[in-house]
């Protein structure tokens, strides 16, 4: 056992096999023993795939397990349920088979084509199927996890809330125009041309040419209208505002397409790179501009509240500073979508100026590998440094999450997209493994476990604060370094085994085939005692010399259980990763040291103030001095009576408060300062129970750090919720 530690160690200090007692681990094809039960995906209901809803009213996304079970509560409920249930069922995994190989499309499709596979010539199965399919009352295109999950999912949610946006956006200025429009007729009818006869003709239309003497009525009319025409200035000016906002190409009206021209198109708001973008952003700078100020001239003249001595000054200097955020949240968002693998210095630099900027810009930055090993795993370096560079400009919204979660984060990920400024969205896809028997799902989930890609979102709408602002709770057991999950396994006696085992970022790094140099198989006959878990050996101080070498339980293609020994260098990884979780804890209010510093400072004050009372007792009454047990007392016979036991004294009716424990928190003295007051050291007493409500004493005890406060019974049983009151109280008696 000696010789084979030894090997151990050699291996895990510098990485290489001595002797033959270690195999490598390439070709294996070995998965971490918590995988064992995931290699066949198509036979589980989880949230893969997703099905990308057409709509504009539907929800944007949602789970194919998800759309099968809300078929099934409306065709699964009589005689015959269990077995369309059971052959719906069937059509789901057999959709998920097809995507999984690689099929894609609309959800129709592929549910023709795996019906055509299922059904045959089986009428109970067609029956069942085609009631399912006039149930189904949605479509989409159906997608997996993988490359190409974060730029469908976040463009088809980002294309809905600009749909929403457009709608809107058209309603109002198409109204304004429309306004605008009638203004400008209004003040033609009362016109000498507006009521010539021709022109009295064509509005009224052939129909009542022989009803009317259109020249009588002319003349009549001519008579009898008020001829206060509109300024010419401001004709010209709502005749600019009417063209402005037709002819806008941000949200086109679709009667503004002649003024638009064929140069006109509408602009496209997608883009590759941050180049594009800016150079967008600043060419269409003028007519974001121009269309502000239409809008914002349109609904003075509307309201007939355009002065132009006033006016007229503000409009001729309106720039880019005119514009507020109510302004800006009318135009379109741009979203931009960036692969960190081809993110060089400046592209980084110009995402840092987008984001700077306050324009509402949208940003994706995939992430395909973060296992690049040189000089030290990466970990998605980049796309984590822009993240965090985000946060700290405070008035980004950021999202980080693996391909995995993007289903379970769609709530949060229609936020960022809605948010009035800039956003970033950090993905892992997943796509990257080098083994292709490990799915993208299960690395991006891999990734999220292990801490290698934790999942969190930042805010700023959220609140004041980081509590407010920091989501960190979607990680799984978000307390703990690492998630710790059961694994149950057949030994060679063939018992059940059941262990708890961490699920670390060495489980994540063991599915790539590139790291296979920094793992040794153990043949089972050198098994033994120093091989410790991953888990246990990480929370364990570190020695140069180690006693025991870190082991991780792995299965082969037969799902036989292997062993495999770490070398130092993914341990060092392993340590770098839970420090950077840490930090993250640390925003999100967990394991957070300043509040772990505060308490421990609190916790002392209370200790001295405990030794300073104890001191100004003075010494103890002594205590009864313990009779030898030679010299005891005779045992009470039947004929001496003893004394009965005490009963215990009933909690106080009177309220009261253990003034010796007090820490002068001052909470109880803010409440009301003539019910509760200080003594001579500072410490807490009840003046005046009457100076205040019971609600009052029951409020100070919920507040007190140290619960000493009691606040006894009431003394007026009129108080409102006095019932109330009594309840809360109880835990203080």
């Amino acid at each position: 056992m000696e010789a084979d530690l030894q090997q151990h160690v050699a291996f895990y200090l510098t990485g290489k096999t001595p002797g033959t007692s270690l195999d490598a681990v390439d070709g294996l094809k070995l998965r971490p023993v918590l995988f064992a039960g995931y290699r066949d995906l198509t036979r589980l209901r989880y949230d893969f795939p997703l099905v990308l809803l057409d709509g504009p009213d539907a929800a944007f996304v949602q789970s194919l397990s998800g759309l099968i079970d809300g078929i099934l509560t409306q065709v699964a409920g009589g005689d015959d349920g269990e077995r369309v249930t059971k052959h719906v069922l069937r059509l789901e995994q057999e959709i998920r088979a097809l995507v999984a190989a690689g099929e894609s499309g609309a959800l129709s499709v592929l549910w023709v084509k795996a019906a055509d596979r299922l059904a045959g010539t089986d009428k109970l199965f067609k029956d069942s199927l085609g009631r399912a399919r006039a149930a189904l009352k949605t479509d989409g295109e159906v997608i997996d996890c993988g490359a190409a999950l974060p730029v469908r999912f976040l463009t088809h949610a980002w294309s809905r809330i600009q749909q929403q946006k457009a709608r809107k956006f058209q309603e109002h200025i198409g109204q304004l125009a429309l306004k605008l429009s009638n203004i400008l007729k209004a003040d033609f009818v009362r016109s000498e041309a507006g009521q010539q006869a021709k022109s009295l003709k064509a509005a009224v239309g052939g129909t009542y040419d022989d009803a009317f003497d259109f020249e009588v009525m002319s003349r009549l009319l001519g008579k009898g209208t008020p001829k206060n025409a509109l300024p010419e200035s401001r004709r010209r000016r709502i005749e600019w505002a009417i063209s402005a906002l037709e002819s806008q190409r941000f949200f086109p009206l679709q009667n503004g397409a002649k003024k638009r021209g064929e140069a006109g198109k509408a602009h496209s708001f997608v883009f590759e790179n941050c180049i594009e973008v800016l150079a967008a952003i600043r060419k269409r700078q003028p007519e974001m501009i121009e269309l502000a100020k239409a809008v914002a001239i349109a609904e003075f003249e509307i309201d007939n509240k355009y002065v132009e001595a006033r006016h007229d000054s503000f409009f001729r200097e309106f720039n880019e500073n005119s514009l507020d955020a109510r302004d800006l949240a009318q135009f379109p968002d741009y979203l931009v979508c960036l692969n960190a693998d081809n993110i060089q210095a400046a592209e980084n630099d110009r995402l840092m100026e987008i984001l700077s900027t306050g324009m509402s810009v949208k940003i994706l930055v995939q992430s395909d590998d973060i296992l690049a090993e040189q000089p030290h795993l990466a970990l998605g370096k980049r796309s984590k440094q822009l993240a965090n560079m985000a946060m700290g400009l405070n008035d980004v919204y950021v999202l980080q999450a693996s391909g995995s979660h993007l289903f379970q984060f769609r709530d949060r990920i229609l936020k960022g997209l809605s948010y009035p400024g800039s956003a970033l969205f950090s993905v892992f896809s997943g796509a990257s493994s080098p083994d292709a028997d490990i799915t993208p799902y299960l690395v991006a989930a891999a990734a999220m476990d292990s801490r290698a890609f934790p999942a969190y979102t930042f805010d700023p709408s959220a609140g004041p604060n980081w509590a407010s602002r920091f989501y960190l709770e979607a990680n799984s057991q978000v307390d703990l370094d690492w998630p710790v999950q059961s694994v149950a396994y057949e030994d060679e006696a063939h018992q059940r085994v059941s262990e708890k085992l961490a699920f670390t970022l060495i489980d994540f790094v063991a599915c790539d085939r590139r790291y296979a140099k920094h793992l040794a198989r153990v043949p089972k006959a050198k098994w033994n005692g120093t091989m410790i878990p991953v888990g246990e050996f990480l929370a364990r101080e570190p020695m140069s010399i180690p006693d025991k070498v870190p082991c991780l339980l792995m299965v082969d293609a037969d799902n036989v259980l292997q062993k495999v020994i770490i070398d130092d260098k993914l341990i060092r990884e392993a340590n770098r990763c839970r420090e950077t979780w840490h930090s993250l804890q640390e925003l999100g209010g967990i394991h957070n040291s300043h509040a772990e510093r505060l308490l421990a400072r609190e916790r002392k004050t209370w200790e001295e103030h405990e030794q300073q009372r104890e001191a100004k007792a003075g010494p103890a009454a002594a205590a009864p001095v313990a009779v030898p047990a030679a010299t005891a007392a005779p045992a009470a016979t039947a004929a001496t009576p003893q004394p009965a036991a005490a009963e215990p004294e009933p909690p106080s009716d009177e309220a009261y408060i253990e003034t010796p424990r007090c820490t002068s928190c001052d909470e109880c003295t803010h409440i009301n300062s003539k019910m509760f007051a200080y003594d001579a050291n500072k410490q807490a007493y009840i003046a005046s129970r009457e100076a205040g409500t019971y609600a009052q004493l029951v409020e100070a005890a919920e507040s007190c750090q140290v619960s000493i406060i009691h606040p006894g019974k009431p003394w007026n049983a009129n108080e409102p919720g006095i019932d109330e009151l009594i309840k809360r109280a109880a835990v203080f008696a």
